[in-house]
């Protein structure tokens, strides 16, 4: 029976499917956001926390495309963090504690205001005609008309939760799973695989004896992540730091058999840069402890996250191991630890728009893509939202390249380079890192997302306000100058053997100098803290700059070469059989692309373009 046309079907209401909804919505087409449970949109199944390491890149960039990670971040945050201090401006991220059930209800409460239709129901099947989606499914053998279907089912496909030797069908611990849509993803001729994750126990925050814990207090004065948020007016809580003892790695290393993990009983592959504690005592047994960190779960609860413990052992074990971390000696489980096991569809099978080479119309995004990381898949739901509306629109597509964004690192990786384990965000996957701070998101991104219409021209103006005010520092800062120290004696309080003149834009590029010190003397511009911030990077990294802006200019060269879809890689002279073939299977859009192939040299990069040409002459 035909029940309902929709233009765009979203399948899973987590982090991806929340901001693949939102965008369709913001982009004016009918979307349906379809969820085994709608009590559990948004939900935050691991750590109650939003950003981190080049994670917090992924959160603004969200932002700058109208998403809506980020506001409700701010909205819920009970803690705020800068990690990476003492490094370089690229590599700082942002940090939030989040109140887990206020941030599922402000994402579920963001969705409930646009023209999107929510629905409670298990899809169990992809409705195909010839190789076009037309539809979904769902548990109670209703058909559901689409246009573009977009599947964001995270751990949810083919789900199985590990605790010790018990083993349960789910999609997450208390959660139904879903077997039919798996099922259908493979009959439609998906490459598959198995990925493992886990989560650490919660516990009774009053059965821990905080005092013998490190105090890990708030950080003031943080930048929020929204662009139009002044940050959370929530009470801010601290974490707590700790340490596993001897006496946790010998209980692990004398029940290693019983761990779901090592009896075999697990066959996905888990991520290696998040570990299980199983694995940590086990690879680096030499270690005295590994940390552990107590995050609390909300301000009316006093559930709190034990970050570090998480392991796939029996629940009597897991007793044991929580009681011997000191200051946890009489804690109380409230919810065991556990690991799951769930498909993914390899995401070579991809194109840059998230849209499956095999089914037109069909999308996927998140966990089903083969990544771990709430940032990295409302990164994937964003732009598998706007490129299905864009293309029932018919609209051009809408893709990030990697000197862009980090979006667009993730995405290029993904359906070129593909994943083995869970894909996780590093600020090392980006080349042009320099060039894509977490401070200057909005100012990369806002011009595209005004012109698909993603965000209001009130905002947009807003954001050319700030990079009016980042001109006039720079202008100001180039053409004052000032004598040292006579104009400056508080920043020297050593006389120098020679009086030195030069500009304040000059000065600045000194690591000691910073731009608050020339504000003390009136010395620059009325502006925003942000602006404040931006302009001193760009100042005192100028030439690293402008060294990145010609190697984006060399990539850039390589992205517009199209390889034209009729090549036949076979031809092509001066490319090895394993190039020819995985060219062939992934059939990457540019040039630039194809660089990224495993196996690809600069010999099989020129043969490639000689390939090219003899394609189409006219290149």
């Amino acid at each position: 029976m035909h029940m309902e046309q929709y233009d765009i079907i979203v399948v899973g209401g987590g982090h991806a499917g929340a901001e693949a909804a939102y965008a369709a919505s913001r982009l004016g087409v009918r979307a349906a956001l379809f969820s085994i449970n709608l009590d559990t949109i948004g939900r935050m199944p691991c750590s109650p926390s939003i950003g981190g390491l080049a994670k917090s890149h992924l959160v603004k960039e969200i932002d700058a495309l109208g998403g809506i990670m980020a506001l409700a971040a701010d909205e819920t945050a009970i803690q705020y963090r800068i990690l990476n201090t003492k490094k370089g401006p690229a590599v700082r991220a942002t940090r939030t504690q989040n109140d887990r059930h206020l941030y599922e209800t402000a994402i579920k409460a963001r969705l409930e205001k646009m023209n999107i239709e929510i629905r409670q129901s298990r899809v169990e099947q992809i409705e195909v005609a010839g190789s076009k989606v037309i539809g979904i499914t769902d548990q109670t053998g209703t058909f559901y008309g689409a246009q573009a279907v977009i599947i964001a089912a995270g751990t949810f496909l083919s789900g199985t939760v590990h605790i010790g030797e018990h083993r349960f069908a789910a999609g997450r611990a208390g959660e139904e799973g879903s077997y039919a849509l798996a099922t259908s993803l493979k009959n439609l001729g998906f490459s598959m695989g198995r990925h493992k994750t886990g989560t650490p126990p919660r516990l009774d925050r009053d059965s821990i004896n905080l005092d013998a814990l490190e105090k890990q207090d708030p950080l003031d004065g943080c930048l929020p992540f929204a662009f139009a948020s002044t940050g959370s007016g929530l009470r801010q809580l601290p974490c707590y730091l700790g340490r596993t003892s001897p006496q946790t790695h010998a209980v692990i290393k004398q029940n290693i058999h019983l761990s779901a993990l090592y009896s075999g009983a697990i066959t996905g592959t888990p991520a290696r840069y998040c570990p299980s504690l199983e694995d940590k005592v086990m690879r680096f047994g030499e270690r005295g402890g590994h940390q552990v960190i107590i995050e609390p779960e909300g301000l009316n609860t006093k559930e709190v996250y034990a970050s570090g413990l998480g392991n796939s052992l029996p629940v009597e074990l897991q007793w044991e191991i929580v009681q011997s971390v000191m200051g946890l000696e009489s804690a109380k489980i409230m919810r065991p630890a556990y690991a799951i096991e769930y498909d993914f569809i390899y995401p070579t099978q991809l194109t840059s728009t998230l849209e499956t080479k095999r089914i037109e119309g069909l999308y996927l995004a998140g966990q089903v893509n083969g990544t771990s990381g709430y940032e990295e898949a409302a990164g994937q739901g964003i732009m598998a939202g706007i490129n299905a509306a864009l293309k029932i629109q018919g609209r051009r597509a809408f893709v990030l390249d990697r000197s862009q964004a980090y979006i667009g690192v993730m995405v290029d990786d993904l359906t070129v380079k593909g994943t083995s384990e869970p894909y996780r965000m590093f600020t090392s996957r980006a080349e042009y890192r320099l060039m894509l701070r977490e401070t200057n998101a909005h100012l990369r991104l806002s011009k595209s997302a005004y012109d698909l219409g993603l965000i209001s021209s009130q905002r947009f103006e807003q954001v050319r306000s700030i990079q009016q005010e980042i001109h006039k520092i720079h202008q100001s800062l180039n053409k004052t100058t000032v004598v040292i120290p006579e104009d400056l004696p508080d920043l020297f309080k050593r006389r120098p053997a020679e009086r030195t003149k030069l500009s304040l834009a000059d000065l600045l590029k000194r690591p000691e100098i910073h731009l608050h010190d020339f504000q003390r003397y009136g010395l620059v511009p009325d502006a925003g803290q942000l602006s404040i911030t931006e302009a001193e990077v760009e100042i005192k990294y100028e030439g690293y700059i402008k060294r990145q802006l010609k190697e984006v200019a060399r990539f850039k060269e390589l992205e517009e070469v199209v390889i034209p879809t009729t090549i036949d890689y076979k031809t092509i002279q001066g490319l090895s059989n394993e190039l020819k073939t995985s060219l062939a299977e992934i059939r990457p859009r540019t040039l630039s692309q194809a660089a990224l192939l495993e196996g690809m040299t600069p010999a099989g990069l020129k043969a490639l373009q000689i390939g090219i040409k003899a394609t189409n002459p006219l290149l």
